[in-house]
């Protein structure tokens, strides 16, 4: 007799139906088919563990396991209850008629006892897409597959009510949650605050125009100025996510074994800060099999890179393409694919390898020479999309225990959001445009257009500063975000005056 259950595969953030075909012969041995991994193929021990544990037996006659479609690598151990299932029906051992309605999945102990799986939202929405009755999976990922409506979520703690579900002697509720209800209330609790930073005003004003615009940041300045604790304060005053924004952002973490038990939607944007000894595949995304690197989990979010020269080189050259593609493509002999990488790039560094160049207290240690050598481990391609520079200066005794009250988050979130509301009707035409910072160059002398007198302050700009080339476009871009801050249609002198003095790092004088 051939059973069929059914299981899922993922490959980038999407799910692909897997048919787990099985059939007792005739012979010995235990044969297992169709591209499956090492660790697919000790699922024969794992599942004859766990039968002999409930006082079923694996059949001794030939077992043919065959996983289609069987051009298809399968990795991982989420396979084991779907085969343990198909080899109690196809060795009638266990006959139901609902096994072949339900998508199944899991890691089995040696005890039959369940353990969670990754990537369990993208199979559960396969699974609702094939017309799949119900989704049978480890209890702790049932409150993330839950998300999905019309798909009858049922969590199990062992092979043993797996079949006793199926043989009807257990009745088990599907899992239900209000996914909206649930989003929306936990949307915005963060611990961090803007009010909670004293002085900056400058700093935090830089920092409400990147978000408004979307556009990507570097603080530079000596340590202690406030540079992390600034950064971290960023998704406080990101617009919200959307349902849609979400379920992106959950779907990425849940392939990446990122989300906790018991998770629902993430209804906050994230932030990711890796380390500057990060690996190319660990930043990027990679992996013989590949799986989603920093820059795809801080999808919809914010990828704070602290110490920015200190990061490997081809490391940070392998930014510049996501940056403007907003995905990355993974390829490798097996399998490529692509993950979404939408997110705003926040760096920090010192302004020179002591920390101390352009302090006004400290002097620095070193030659003046060295703070531009410095700053060029960041190459001009990268730089050239960041748009804006901020230096970060410390802040002195008496702001720092002044009393008088800061803004919160939640005020700057709302002169934030009114912008961003401005650029979605504008861009509404372009579905790969969302934001300022993602406006095409063709597109920027038409939305930012200059008066006479704009063009001649900004020509004198780039005269008397030394600007380079590569600053106009991105002048004019944040020029228009302070112009949409301010509500107002023009772009105006005090504008491009403000998004000037934030290009200080193209200025050939500094470091020198």
């Amino acid at each position: 007799m051939v059973s069929k259950t059914y299981g899922g595969a993922v490959y980038g953030v999407d799910a692909s139906l897997i048919t787990v075909e099985v059939n007792v012969l005739q012979g010995t041995k235990f044969f297992m088919v169709g591209l499956p991994d090492s660790a697919v193929k000790e699922s024969e021990q794992r599942v004859e563990s766990a039968l002999k544990y409930f006082g079923y037996k694996l059949p001794r006659q030939k077992v043919l396991i065959n996983l289609a479609p069987a051009n298809v690598r399968k990795e991982g151990s989420a396979y084991d209850l779907t085969i343990a299932l198909g080899i109690l029906q196809a060795s009638a051992q266990l006959n139901s008629e609902e096994l072949s309605q339900y998508l199944i999945m899991g890691e089995l102990a040696l005890d039959g006892l369940l353990r969670p799986i990754k990537g369990v939202l993208p199979i559960a929405i396969e699974a609702r897409k094939q017309g799949f009755k119900g989704f049978i999976l480890p209890k702790e990922n049932a409150h993330e597959a839950a998300i999905v409506n019309k798909l009858d979520i049922i969590g199990v703690e062992s092979l043993r009510e797996a079949i006793d579900f199926f043989e009807g002697t257990l009745e088990i509720k599907p899992l239900e949650i209000d996914t909206r209800d649930q989003f929306y209330h936990s949307q915005n609790e963060y611990a961090a605050d803007f009010s909670q930073v004293q002085g900056q005003e400058n700093i935090k004003r830089a920092l409400e125009i990147a978000a408004a615009g979307g556009h990507n940041a570097i603080m530079i300045g000596p340590p202690g100025a406030g540079k992390t604790m600034l950064a971290k304060r960023i998704p406080t005053i990101l617009p919200p996510l959307n349902l849609h924004e979400a379920l992106e952002t959950t779907k990425i973490h849940s392939v990446a074994g990122k989300l906790g038990t018991d998770t629902g939607l993430i209804s906050n944007r994230p932030f990711r800060s890796p380390h500057h000894t990060i690996s190319y595949a660990a930043l990027v995304g990679g992996g013989s099999f590949p799986q989603p690197g920093e820059i795809s989990l801080a999808h919809n979010g914010v990828l704070f890179l602290d110490e920015l020269p200190e990061f490997k080189k081809n490391v940070l050259e392998d930014l510049r393409e996501p940056l403007e593609a907003r995905k990355v493509n993974i390829s490798r002999s097996r399998a490529s694919v692509d993950f979404p990488a939408n997110f705003m790039l926040i760096a920090s560094m010192n302004p020179c390898p002591c920390g101390y160049y352009n302090h006004p207290e400290r002097e620095c240690m070193l030659q003046p020479c060295k703070a531009r050598n410095y700053l060029n481990k960041i190459s001009g391609p990268l730089l050239d999309r960041i748009d804006l520079h901020v230096e970060v200066t410390p802040v002195s005794f008496d702001e720092m225990t002044a009393e008088r009250p800061t803004e919160t988050s939640e005020e700057i979130r709302e002169r934030v959001i009114k912008a961003r509301q401005i650029q979605t009707e504008r861009f509404k035409e372009i579905p790969s445009v969302y934001s300022n910072a993602t406006m095409p160059p063709q597109m920027v002398k038409k939305i930012c257009p200059i008066d006479t007198t704009g063009k001649n302050l900004l020509k004198k700009a780039m005269e008397n500063l030394g600007l380079s080339a590569r600053a106009y476009d991105r002048i004019l871009r944040v020029s228009r975000t302070i112009a949409d801050l301010a509500e107002t249609e023009q772009i105006q002198n005090h504008h491009l005056a403000e998004a000037i003095q934030f290009r200080s790092l193209d200025r050939e004088s500094w470091g020198n």
